[in-house]
Protein backbone atom coordinates (compact mmCIF):
# COMPACT_ATOMS: atom_id res chain seq x y z
CA UNK A 1 0.00 0.00 0.00
CA UNK A 2 1.61 3.28 -1.16
CA UNK A 3 1.94 5.81 1.52
CA UNK A 4 0.69 9.53 0.61
CA UNK A 5 3.62 12.26 1.33
CA UNK A 6 2.52 15.94 2.10
CA UNK A 7 4.34 18.78 1.12
CA UNK A 8 6.20 20.76 3.55
CA UNK A 9 4.93 24.40 3.74
CA UNK A 10 6.81 27.93 4.30
CA UNK A 11 10.32 28.95 3.29
CA UNK A 12 12.67 26.42 2.61
CA UNK A 13 16.48 26.38 2.58
CA UNK A 14 16.18 26.09 -1.38
CA UNK A 15 14.53 29.08 -1.57
CA UNK A 16 16.58 30.44 1.25
CA UNK A 17 19.35 30.53 -1.48
CA UNK A 18 17.26 31.79 -4.60
CA UNK A 19 16.06 34.85 -2.71
CA UNK A 20 19.91 35.37 -1.86
CA UNK A 21 21.39 35.16 -5.27
CA UNK A 22 18.31 37.65 -6.27
CA UNK A 23 19.83 40.27 -3.73
CA UNK A 24 23.09 39.99 -4.61
CA UNK A 25 22.22 39.98 -8.64
CA UNK A 26 20.02 43.54 -7.79
CA UNK A 27 22.92 44.86 -5.69
CA UNK A 28 25.61 43.87 -8.43
CA UNK A 29 23.19 45.52 -11.38
CA UNK A 30 22.84 48.82 -9.41
CA UNK A 31 26.82 49.00 -8.74
CA UNK A 32 27.21 48.36 -12.48
CA UNK A 33 24.57 50.65 -13.49
CA UNK A 34 25.44 53.76 -10.67
CA UNK A 35 28.79 55.73 -10.09
CA UNK A 36 30.94 54.65 -7.38
CA UNK A 37 32.08 57.94 -6.56
CA UNK A 38 29.59 59.91 -4.12
CA UNK A 39 28.11 63.08 -5.70
CA UNK A 40 25.67 66.14 -4.54
CA UNK A 41 23.54 68.29 -6.69
CA UNK A 42 24.34 71.86 -6.52
CA UNK A 43 22.70 75.05 -7.69
CA UNK A 44 24.59 77.32 -9.91
CA UNK A 45 23.32 80.53 -8.36
CA UNK A 46 25.01 79.30 -5.15
CA UNK A 47 28.76 78.76 -6.21
CA UNK A 48 31.07 81.11 -7.84
CA UNK A 49 33.25 80.22 -10.74
CA UNK A 50 36.55 81.28 -11.89
CA UNK A 51 38.46 80.52 -14.62
CA UNK A 52 42.34 79.63 -14.37
CA UNK A 53 44.48 81.74 -15.72
CA UNK A 54 48.20 82.62 -16.90
CA UNK A 55 49.69 85.39 -15.64
CA UNK A 56 52.05 87.81 -13.53
CA UNK A 57 52.26 87.00 -10.33
CA UNK A 58 52.74 90.04 -8.07
CA UNK A 59 54.25 88.47 -4.55
CA UNK A 60 53.23 91.10 -1.88
CA UNK A 61 50.66 90.97 1.21
CA UNK A 62 47.97 93.36 2.19
CA UNK A 63 48.94 95.38 5.55
CA UNK A 64 46.83 97.82 7.95
CA UNK A 65 49.51 100.05 8.66
CA UNK A 66 48.50 102.79 11.72
CA UNK A 67 50.68 106.16 11.38
CA UNK A 68 53.11 106.89 14.40
CA UNK A 69 55.54 109.63 15.13
CA UNK A 70 59.33 108.63 13.97
CA UNK A 71 59.87 108.61 17.70
CA UNK A 72 58.18 109.20 20.88
CA UNK A 73 59.73 110.85 24.13
CA UNK A 74 58.20 109.96 27.65
CA UNK A 75 58.01 112.96 30.18
CA UNK A 76 58.96 112.11 33.68
CA UNK A 77 60.06 113.97 36.52
CA UNK A 78 63.71 113.72 37.84
CA UNK A 79 62.24 115.19 41.16
CA UNK A 80 59.21 113.91 42.57
CA UNK A 81 56.28 116.41 43.73
CA UNK A 82 52.41 117.90 43.98
CA UNK A 83 51.32 119.58 40.50
CA UNK A 84 51.20 123.12 41.09
CA UNK A 85 50.00 124.11 38.01
CA UNK A 86 49.62 122.65 34.00
CA UNK A 87 51.03 125.21 31.15
CA UNK A 88 50.04 123.45 28.47
CA UNK A 89 47.50 120.56 27.33
CA UNK A 90 47.44 117.49 25.50
CA UNK A 91 47.65 118.52 21.66
CA UNK A 92 50.15 121.45 22.27
CA UNK A 93 52.93 121.82 19.65
CA UNK A 94 55.74 122.97 22.50
CA UNK A 95 59.78 123.44 22.00
CA UNK A 96 62.40 122.26 23.63
CA UNK A 97 62.74 123.66 27.14
CA UNK A 98 59.66 124.71 27.34
CA UNK A 99 57.38 123.93 30.69
CA UNK A 100 54.90 121.72 30.70
CA UNK A 101 54.28 121.29 34.58
CA UNK A 102 55.02 123.11 37.66
CA UNK A 103 55.60 120.42 40.71
CA UNK A 104 56.06 121.79 44.48
CA UNK A 105 58.20 120.25 47.06
CA UNK A 106 58.24 121.11 50.60
CA UNK A 107 60.83 118.59 51.73
CA UNK A 108 63.11 119.95 48.95
CA UNK A 109 62.83 123.48 49.49
CA UNK A 110 63.62 122.31 53.31
CA UNK A 111 66.98 120.32 51.90
CA UNK A 112 68.08 123.33 50.28
CA UNK A 113 67.18 125.70 53.09
CA UNK A 114 69.54 123.04 55.50
CA UNK A 115 72.11 122.64 53.19
CA UNK A 116 72.36 126.82 52.72
CA UNK A 117 72.69 127.41 56.75
CA UNK A 118 75.26 123.85 56.73
CA UNK A 119 77.45 125.97 54.14
CA UNK A 120 77.29 129.51 56.01
CA UNK A 121 78.19 127.49 59.22
CA UNK A 122 80.98 126.18 57.62
CA UNK A 123 82.50 129.21 56.31
CA UNK A 124 82.30 130.85 59.14
CA UNK A 125 84.26 127.92 60.77
CA UNK A 126 86.52 128.30 57.79
CA UNK A 127 87.22 132.00 58.19
CA UNK A 128 87.59 131.63 62.32
CA UNK A 129 89.89 129.29 61.44
CA UNK A 130 91.74 131.26 59.16
CA UNK A 131 92.20 134.01 61.80
CA UNK A 132 93.16 131.48 64.32
CA UNK A 133 95.76 130.33 62.31
CA UNK A 134 96.88 133.78 61.29
CA UNK A 135 97.55 134.91 64.52
CA UNK A 136 99.28 131.47 66.02
CA UNK A 137 101.72 132.31 62.81
CA UNK A 138 102.17 135.78 63.96
CA UNK A 139 102.66 134.71 67.65
CA UNK A 140 105.29 131.90 66.09
CA UNK A 141 107.24 134.65 64.14
CA UNK A 142 107.14 136.89 67.10
CA UNK A 143 108.76 134.45 69.09
CA UNK A 144 111.52 133.66 66.47
CA UNK A 145 112.45 136.83 66.25
CA UNK A 146 112.65 137.29 69.86
CA UNK A 147 115.09 134.01 70.35
CA UNK A 148 116.86 135.29 66.94
CA UNK A 149 117.72 138.35 68.87
CA UNK A 150 118.53 136.84 72.39
CA UNK A 151 120.55 133.95 70.50
CA UNK A 152 122.85 136.95 68.80
CA UNK A 153 122.84 138.31 72.41
CA UNK A 154 124.57 135.11 73.77
CA UNK A 155 126.89 135.08 70.80
CA UNK A 156 127.91 138.22 71.56
CA UNK A 157 128.07 137.52 74.93
CA UNK A 158 130.12 134.07 74.82
CA UNK A 159 132.92 135.33 72.20
CA UNK A 160 133.77 138.28 75.01
CA UNK A 161 134.42 135.64 77.68
CA UNK A 162 135.93 133.63 75.38
CA UNK A 163 138.73 136.08 75.06
CA UNK A 164 137.88 137.49 78.45
CA UNK A 165 139.13 134.01 79.50
CA UNK A 166 141.88 133.17 77.03
CA UNK A 167 143.32 135.87 78.76
CA UNK A 168 142.70 134.78 82.16
CA UNK A 169 140.64 137.38 83.34
CA UNK A 170 137.61 135.33 84.14
CA UNK A 171 137.20 132.25 85.60
CA UNK A 172 136.55 129.32 83.50
CA UNK A 173 133.05 128.36 84.99
CA UNK A 174 132.00 131.51 84.11
CA UNK A 175 133.37 130.79 80.58
CA UNK A 176 131.53 127.74 80.16
CA UNK A 177 128.32 129.03 81.17
CA UNK A 178 128.20 131.38 78.64
CA UNK A 179 129.09 128.56 75.86
CA UNK A 180 126.43 126.55 76.97
CA UNK A 181 123.55 129.42 76.96
CA UNK A 182 125.03 130.49 73.83
CA UNK A 183 124.61 126.80 72.51
CA UNK A 184 120.77 126.11 74.22
CA UNK A 185 119.52 129.53 72.42
CA UNK A 186 121.50 128.17 69.18
CA UNK A 187 119.30 124.94 69.47
CA UNK A 188 116.33 127.02 71.07
CA UNK A 189 116.45 128.38 67.61
CA UNK A 190 116.31 125.74 65.64
CA UNK A 191 113.75 124.09 66.87
CA UNK A 192 111.50 126.98 66.84
CA UNK A 193 112.61 127.20 63.01
CA UNK A 194 111.59 123.60 62.13
CA UNK A 195 108.00 124.40 64.10
CA UNK A 196 107.46 127.09 62.21
CA UNK A 197 108.05 125.05 58.48
CA UNK A 198 105.96 122.13 60.24
CA UNK A 199 103.18 124.41 61.27
CA UNK A 200 102.96 125.99 57.86
CA UNK A 201 102.25 122.75 56.64
CA UNK A 202 100.07 121.73 59.19
CA UNK A 203 98.67 125.03 57.96
CA UNK A 204 98.41 124.69 54.47
CA UNK A 205 97.20 121.30 54.18
CA UNK A 206 94.67 121.58 57.08
CA UNK A 207 92.83 124.98 54.71
CA UNK A 208 93.22 123.12 51.65
CA UNK A 209 91.17 120.87 53.43
CA UNK A 210 88.85 123.09 54.57
CA UNK A 211 88.57 124.92 51.17
CA UNK A 212 87.68 121.04 49.38
CA UNK A 213 84.93 120.50 52.12
CA UNK A 214 83.89 124.36 51.27
CA UNK A 215 83.82 123.75 47.81
CA UNK A 216 81.86 120.59 48.03
CA UNK A 217 79.31 122.28 50.12
CA UNK A 218 79.03 125.01 47.48
CA UNK A 219 78.45 122.39 44.84
CA UNK A 220 75.84 120.51 46.96
CA UNK A 221 73.87 123.71 47.96
CA UNK A 222 74.21 124.12 43.64
CA UNK A 223 73.15 120.42 42.73
CA UNK A 224 69.97 120.95 45.49
CA UNK A 225 69.04 124.27 43.88
CA UNK A 226 69.26 122.44 40.17
CA UNK A 227 67.00 119.70 41.96
CA UNK A 228 64.61 122.62 42.72
CA UNK A 229 64.75 124.04 38.85
CA UNK A 230 63.80 120.32 37.89
CA UNK A 231 60.67 120.88 39.54
CA UNK A 232 59.65 122.13 36.36
CA UNK A 233 59.09 119.40 34.10
CA UNK A 234 60.15 120.38 30.52
CA UNK A 235 59.75 119.24 26.75
CA UNK A 236 62.99 117.79 25.69
CA UNK A 237 62.39 117.78 21.77
CA UNK A 238 60.49 119.64 19.86
CA UNK A 239 57.20 117.98 19.16
CA UNK A 240 53.88 117.48 19.81
CA UNK A 241 52.17 116.90 23.59
CA UNK A 242 50.70 113.53 22.59
CA UNK A 243 49.43 112.21 26.31
CA UNK A 244 49.79 113.92 29.82
CA UNK A 245 48.34 111.98 32.86
CA UNK A 246 48.58 114.66 35.31
CA UNK A 247 46.16 116.72 37.23
CA UNK A 248 45.86 119.97 39.65
CA UNK A 249 47.00 118.54 42.89
CA UNK A 250 48.46 115.28 41.99
CA UNK A 251 51.32 113.47 43.44
CA UNK A 252 53.72 112.83 41.17
CA UNK A 253 56.76 110.45 41.96
CA UNK A 254 60.28 110.39 40.88
CA UNK A 255 60.21 108.71 37.29
CA UNK A 256 57.00 108.40 36.76
CA UNK A 257 55.52 108.59 33.33
CA UNK A 258 52.87 110.82 32.75
CA UNK A 259 53.05 111.90 29.13
CA UNK A 260 54.71 111.99 25.89
CA UNK A 261 55.85 114.27 23.03
CA UNK A 262 55.45 113.00 19.78
CA UNK A 263 58.50 114.05 17.48
CA UNK A 264 56.98 114.98 14.25
CA UNK A 265 60.13 115.61 12.19
CA UNK A 266 58.87 112.35 10.27
CA UNK A 267 56.19 109.78 10.34
CA UNK A 268 56.21 105.80 10.62
CA UNK A 269 53.69 102.77 10.18
CA UNK A 270 53.19 100.31 12.10
CA UNK A 271 51.71 97.24 10.99
CA UNK A 272 51.34 93.21 12.35
CA UNK A 273 51.99 90.86 9.93
CA UNK A 274 50.86 87.17 10.53
CA UNK A 275 53.64 85.18 11.41
CA UNK A 276 53.81 82.47 8.50
CA UNK A 277 55.44 85.69 6.37
CA UNK A 278 58.15 86.18 9.82
CA UNK A 279 60.79 84.68 7.41
CA UNK A 280 60.35 86.75 4.45
CA UNK A 281 60.01 89.97 6.14
CA UNK A 282 63.08 92.06 6.40
CA UNK A 283 64.65 95.36 6.65
CA UNK A 284 64.53 96.95 2.99
CA UNK A 285 61.79 95.92 1.36
CA UNK A 286 59.27 98.46 0.04
CA UNK A 287 55.82 98.68 0.30
CA UNK A 288 53.45 101.10 -1.54
CA UNK A 289 50.09 102.88 -0.79
CA UNK A 290 47.83 104.89 -2.85
CA UNK A 291 46.38 108.33 -1.26
CA UNK A 292 44.68 111.24 -2.67
CA UNK A 293 45.12 109.71 -5.90
CA UNK A 294 48.96 109.39 -5.74
CA UNK A 295 51.18 106.75 -5.04
CA UNK A 296 53.23 106.91 -1.85
CA UNK A 297 56.41 104.40 -1.21
CA UNK A 298 57.61 103.20 2.11
CA UNK A 299 60.39 100.58 3.33
CA UNK A 300 60.54 98.24 6.11
CA UNK A 301 62.68 100.00 9.22
CA UNK A 302 62.72 97.32 12.12
CA UNK A 303 61.56 94.08 12.38
CA UNK A 304 60.55 93.29 15.56
CA UNK A 305 61.40 89.40 16.91
CA UNK A 306 58.63 88.53 19.19
CA UNK A 307 55.27 86.88 17.93
CA UNK A 308 52.11 87.79 19.61
CA UNK A 309 48.86 86.27 19.00
CA UNK A 310 50.39 84.71 16.20
CA UNK A 311 51.36 88.29 14.54
CA UNK A 312 54.78 90.05 14.29
CA UNK A 313 55.47 93.83 14.25
CA UNK A 314 57.39 95.79 11.89
CA UNK A 315 57.79 99.62 11.27
CA UNK A 316 57.77 101.52 7.88
CA UNK A 317 59.26 104.71 7.05
CA UNK A 318 58.94 106.83 3.92
CA UNK A 319 61.44 106.00 1.23
CA UNK A 320 61.63 109.85 0.18
CA UNK A 321 60.50 112.99 1.08
CA UNK A 322 57.02 112.86 -0.40
CA UNK A 323 53.96 111.72 2.04
CA UNK A 324 50.31 112.92 1.95
CA UNK A 325 49.34 115.83 2.52
CA UNK A 326 47.48 116.48 6.23
CA UNK A 327 48.96 113.30 7.19
CA UNK A 328 47.90 112.51 11.31
CA UNK A 329 49.08 110.33 13.44
CA UNK A 330 46.20 107.14 13.70
CA UNK A 331 45.09 107.01 10.53
CA UNK A 332 45.40 104.12 8.45
CA UNK A 333 46.81 102.90 5.50
CA UNK A 334 46.25 100.00 3.03
CA UNK A 335 49.63 99.02 2.27
CA UNK A 336 51.16 96.59 -0.35
CA UNK A 337 54.31 95.00 0.73
CA UNK A 338 56.16 93.28 -2.06
CA UNK A 339 57.81 90.22 -0.43
CA UNK A 340 59.49 89.21 -3.74
CA UNK A 341 59.78 90.03 -7.97
CA UNK A 342 56.68 89.36 -9.85
CA UNK A 343 56.66 85.87 -12.03
CA UNK A 344 55.09 84.53 -14.84
CA UNK A 345 52.72 81.20 -13.07
CA UNK A 346 49.50 79.65 -13.24
CA UNK A 347 46.66 81.67 -11.26
CA UNK A 348 43.59 81.13 -9.27
CA UNK A 349 41.63 84.40 -8.01
CA UNK A 350 41.06 84.29 -4.75
CA UNK A 351 37.98 82.24 -2.95
CA UNK A 352 36.99 80.91 0.38
CA UNK A 353 37.70 77.40 -0.86
CA UNK A 354 40.82 77.78 0.62
CA UNK A 355 39.54 77.71 4.29
CA UNK A 356 37.87 74.38 3.65
CA UNK A 357 40.50 72.24 1.68
CA UNK A 358 43.89 74.36 2.91
CA UNK A 359 44.86 74.61 -0.56
CA UNK A 360 45.43 71.04 -1.32
CA UNK A 361 42.38 70.26 -3.85
CA UNK A 362 39.68 71.78 -6.03
CA UNK A 363 36.78 71.38 -7.64
CA UNK A 364 37.32 71.66 -11.66
CA UNK A 365 34.58 71.73 -13.88
CA UNK A 366 34.33 69.64 -16.79
CA UNK A 367 33.74 70.89 -20.47
CA UNK A 368 30.22 70.98 -20.28
CA UNK A 369 29.48 72.58 -17.11
CA UNK A 370 27.26 69.81 -15.82
CA UNK A 371 29.71 68.55 -13.35
CA UNK A 372 32.46 69.48 -10.95
CA UNK A 373 35.17 66.83 -9.75
CA UNK A 374 37.61 67.20 -7.05
CA UNK A 375 40.89 67.20 -7.99
CA UNK A 376 44.57 67.80 -5.84
CA UNK A 377 45.95 70.62 -6.51
CA UNK A 378 49.05 72.08 -5.11
CA UNK A 379 49.36 75.91 -3.80
CA UNK A 380 52.96 77.81 -3.57
CA UNK A 381 52.01 81.09 -2.54
CA UNK A 382 49.17 84.09 -2.70
CA UNK A 383 48.42 87.84 -2.47
CA UNK A 384 45.48 89.81 -1.93
CA UNK A 385 44.13 88.54 -5.70
CA UNK A 386 45.37 84.74 -6.45
CA UNK A 387 46.76 82.15 -5.30
CA UNK A 388 50.05 80.84 -7.48
CA UNK A 389 49.31 76.64 -8.36
CA UNK A 390 52.42 74.93 -9.14
CA UNK A 391 50.69 71.64 -9.91
CA UNK A 392 46.89 70.35 -11.09
CA UNK A 393 45.49 72.80 -12.75
CA UNK A 394 45.75 74.56 -16.53
CA UNK A 395 44.76 77.87 -17.75
CA UNK A 396 41.30 77.94 -19.00
CA UNK A 397 40.15 75.48 -16.77
CA UNK A 398 36.90 76.70 -14.63
CA UNK A 399 37.11 76.00 -10.83
CA UNK A 400 34.59 76.94 -7.97
CA UNK A 401 35.73 79.16 -5.86
CA UNK A 402 33.52 79.91 -3.21
CA UNK A 403 32.95 78.44 0.04
CA UNK A 404 32.72 74.64 0.62
CA UNK A 405 31.29 74.02 3.84
CA UNK A 406 28.27 72.48 2.18
CA UNK A 407 29.91 69.78 -0.15
CA UNK A 408 30.88 68.00 2.67
CA UNK A 409 33.11 64.86 1.29
CA UNK A 410 31.02 64.40 -2.20
CA UNK A 411 33.70 63.91 -5.09
CA UNK A 412 31.63 65.36 -7.65
CA UNK A 413 29.00 68.29 -8.00
CA UNK A 414 26.65 68.07 -10.54
CA UNK A 415 25.45 71.65 -11.05
CA UNK A 416 21.88 72.56 -11.87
Amino acid sequence: MDIKIEKKKGLQKKHIIYIAAGVIALLLLIWIFIDKESSKTVNLDSITIAEVTKGEFNDYIRLNGQVKPISVVQLSPEEGGIVREKVVEEGAYVKKGDVILRLSNSNLDLQILNAESELAEKQNLLRNTQVTMQQDRLNNETEKVQLDIDTRRKQRTFSQYERLYAEKLISREEYLQAKEDYEAAMKKYELITERLIQDSIYRTIQMAQMEENLRNMRQNVLLIRQRKEKLDVKATIDGELGLLDAELGQNISVGQMIGQINDLSGFKAEVFIDEHYIDRVTTGLLARFDRQGSSFYMKVRKVYPEVRDGRFRADLVFSNEEKPDNIRIGQTYYLDLELGEPTISTLVPKGTFFQTTGGRWIYVLDKDGRKAYKRAIKINRQNPQFYEVEEGLEPGEKVITSGYESFKDNDILILE
